[in-house]
């Protein structure tokens, strides 16, 4: 699709990614712990009160992986907890168990 590795592996990409999964100051961070509490879309969106791109995007990346045909466990995973009403543990679960491969 025409993504540069170099912005990926820079503090757009890689570091972006490394804050957004470790601070506690991180608006998807939070969103992500309050869906594994179980809490819908609505009331996570209500508790960070700003703009939860992780949640925005999902839709996205799952449409994408679709249309080229890339599998991407994690984005399907997360897609149908936020979406299709799967618990989080089980999301867990399947990502865990899932048989190994070379990635």
């Amino acid at each position: 699709m025409g993504g540069n590795k170099d912005t990926f592996y820079g503090l757009t990409g890689l570091g972006d990614l490394i804050v957004t999964c470790s601070s506690n100051h991180s608006r998807n961070r939070r969103a992500g712990i309050l869906i594994g509490k179980g809490k819908t879309i609505e009331e996570t969106r209500k508790e960070v009160g700003m703009t939860i791109e992780s949640i925005d995007n999902i839709e996205v990346a799952y449409k994408l992986s679709k249309k080229y045909n890339v599998e991407m466990p994690i984005v399907d995973t997360v897609y149908n907890v936020l979406f299709n009403k799967l618990n989080p543990k089980e999301g867990v679960n399947i990502l865990m168990t899932r048989e190994l491969k070379e990635e």
